[in-house]
């Protein structure tokens, strides 16, 4: 059986998303100030200056040239790309149905009364 995904938004892959966590958190670095937030072993430095570039030219990430040397800063907020991916996992695989990835989650994951209690008191925040 073949399935179409319905929308496929630029997703960020598994190292590209380990770099915008870092500027997500930092704002604007260097690669240096790229990798020394990274966990050991580090990549190495031309690895992650390429993916800053492929970062770019996908439009998540933007640069500032002093000389030789580029500083990088994030062009899409950590909330946006949130925003869009979940939306895209919503449409995906629960047909636009905010009720049915919540039950998936009560379902497949166990939550805490804690985390029950905040759902609620969401959900009833924004009636």
């Amino acid at each position: 059986m073949v399935e179409i995904v319905k929308k496929r938004p630029q997703e960020l892959t598994r190292a590209e998303l380990e770099i915008m966590q870092v500027l997500w958190a930092k704002g604007a670095t260097v690669v240096h100030g790229i990798l020394d937030e990274m966990p050991e072993p580090r990549p190495a430095y031309n690895t992650v200056s390429t993916i800053v570039r492929i970062l770019e030219k996908k439009g998540f990430v933007g640069h500032k040239a002093y000389g030789k040397t580029y500083e990088y800063y994030p062009l899409v907020s950590k909330e946006a790309y949130a925003r869009r991916y979940m939306d895209t996992v919503l449409e995906n695989f629960f047909d636009g149905s905010v009720s049915r990835l919540v039950s998936f989650f009560s379902e497949n994951r166990t939550l805490s009364a804690e985390e029950t209690d905040e759902i609620l008191t969401m959900l009833r925040g924004r009636r």
